[in-house]
């Protein structure tokens, strides 16, 4: 009989035995994540009862799904909002303060100017930019959720922050098609 040590029910930062914390040092997070895969990953059950390696393959399915959320800072962000019973409206608040959305209208702008004239150093320019601006709004959303614990003002920046990298990943879109 297999047993398992872990609580499926545990939250994901339980799950890996971190602080439930917007700011993850994310080698911790890995090492986490490795020691419990190697407690629940389906090849060390192999030669369990059908039911116990059932088990070990929902247990490995759940530690992957928690690691893929906690890795991705957006991803960390709208789970621990939720899980402080802070709910951040992704789908039903779409108000963004008007001088983000006319940066972020300008950048789409360069965006299709670049594409359409097959710009890669363009494409590549405004990537960099819009990485920067990420990044330092990750800084900040750490700041509003760990600290100053302003979890309204971080709910409205995760969803300026799925803007941006909605708007990141159309750019990845236009250096695949210029380069291609």
């Amino acid at each position: 009989m297999t047993t398992f040590d872990l609580n499926f029910a545990a939250d994901h930062f339980t799950l890996f035995g971190l602080p439930r914390a917007q700011s993850l040092d994310l080698e911790s997070l890995e090492n986490c994540f490795r020691a419990v895969q190697a407690q629940v990953h389906p090849d060390k059950h192999a030669h369990a009862t059908d039911a116990d390696r059932r088990l070990a393959m929902q247990w490995a399915t759940r530690v992957n799904e928690a690691f893929q959320t906690l890795k991705s800072p957006g991803k960390r962000a709208r789970y621990l909002l939720n899980l402080l019973g802070h709910d951040p409206q992704i789908e039903s608040n779409t108000a963004m303060p008007m001088e983000f959305l006319m940066s972020q209208m300008e950048l789409r702008e360069a965006v299709m100017e670049a594409r359409a004239a097959a710009n890669e150093e363009a494409l590549d320019a405004v990537r960099v930019r819009l990485l920067n601006e990420i990044k330092v709004e990750y800084q900040h959303l750490a700041e509003l959720m760990d600290v100053a614990k302003d979890f309204t003002a971080a709910a409205n920046l995760v969803r300026q922050l799925m803007f941006q990298e909605k708007l990141l990943n159309e750019i990845d879109d236009a250096l695949e098609a210029v380069t291609a």
